[in-house]
Formats: structure tokens, C-alpha cells, sequence
């Protein structure tokens, strides 16, 4: 039996790829097709995700054994046979290349072909450059605050109305601010510092 997977990347609309294996293949064999296909180096850890048909994650396989809880199974690629898993067509992946930042492939079981074999997996069908592998981090760095200053409008316009008169101000809710009757009055023994 062989399976045929389609790649898909939501970071590069027109990244495909399509991967063909056996499907008595282990799921480090696919590991290392999609890694050459994709001209990805290796890397200290990978995973698949098997995924319900919204994409939810459920199982985890990966490159190397991960300590869990006891309660949860660790699964690992060169253990694992690709049909012990995937049974039916649309069946959904995540590969997942990059761990630090879960960045990954987004796979789906197109075509199950009965009763052929194929003796390597290849990469079938390519289409548009893969997703950069790694993502530098950028620091960002503060823009250097201008040493020249803004042009000064001197126009008297550009202030305010010459013809400004103090008496029109609204003092409303202000009066009696400079009055010293209104200070705060606080008893002698208050320690303000």
C-alpha cells in the first residue's frame, strides 16, 4: 500500500508538496523525505501530530522520546508505522519543524494506492519554496530620537489670536486657587516625609 500525503504552509500560500511512502514505513522515514524535500536541516526535534478534521492536535509522535506524565504515552517516529496509524483518506497531520516556535506543515492522507509498494519515499510533486526553517529573532532596536528639532512657526496666527483678551477666559470652577485661605490645613503632628 501506498500513501500519498499533500504539504501545505499557512506562511507560503503557494508552498506544495506531495510525498510518496510506503505504507509499512515508519514515521522517521517520512521525517526524513519531508526534511530533504524541503531542504531543511536536521534539527534535534521534530513531531507529527495526528489531527481530528479541524486540525486539533491529539497525538504526538516525535523524533525523540519526551518525558510525560505517566498517565501519557510517548510516542517516537523510528517506532512507529505509518499504517498502525492512518487508516483512511483526509486523514490530517501537523509537522511540526520547528519546536521552538511551533511552526510547522499542515498534511493531509490525499490518496491510499492498494496493492503497490514503493521500496524509498520521494518527494512526487513540488511546488514554491518552502518556509524559512528557522525565524531569527529580531531585537528591536529604538529609533535614535532626531537631533534636529521641528521648524518653529513664528506666525502670531499659529500661537493664538493676537487680539486675545484675558477677561473672556472662563474662570468658572477656578476661582480662589491663589488664595492662601484655601491651602490644605493639616494638624501639626502629620509627618508628610
Amino acid at each position: 500500500m501506498i500513501y500519498k500525503f499533500l504539504l501545505s504552509s499557512d506562511e507560503v500560500a503557494n508552498y506544495r508538496r506531495e510525498i510518496q511512502i510506503d505504507a509499512d514505513a515508519t514515521f522517521f522515514d517520512l521525517h526524513k523525505i519531508i526534511m530533504k524535500c524541503n531542504d531543511f536541516e536536521e534539527v534535534e526535534m521534530t513531531s507529527f501530530f495526528i489531527c481530528n478534521d479541524w486540525w486539533r492536535k491529539k497525538e504526538e509522535i516525535s523524533l525523540i522520546e519526551i518525558e510525560t506524565d505517566s498517565d501519557v504515552d510517548s510516542f517516537v517516529m523510528e517506532e512507529e508505522i505509518l499504517s498502525d496509524w492512518l487508516e483512511e483518506e483526509q486523514q490530517k497531520l501537523i509537522f511540526v519543524f520547528d519546536y521552538s516556535k511551533e511552526r510547522g506543515l499542515f498534511m493531509e492522507l490525499s490518496e491510499i494506492i492498494l496493492g503497490e509498494t514503493l521500496a524509498t519515499a520521494k518527494c512526487a510533486k513540488k511546488q514554491g519554496n518552502a518556509p524559512s526553517q528557522f525565524i531569527k529573532e529580531v531585537e528591536e532596536v529604538p529609533k535614535p530620537v532626531s537631533t534636529t528639532s521641528l521648524p518653529i512657526d513664528t506666525d502670531d496666527e499659529f500661537y493664538g489670536d493676537e487680539e486675545y483678551d484675558p477677561e473672556e477666559l472662563d474662570i468658572k470652577g477656578f476661582e480662589g486657587l491663589d488664595e492662601p485661605e484655601n491651602d490644605l490645613e493639616l494638624p501639626e503632628s502629620t509627618e508628610l516625609f
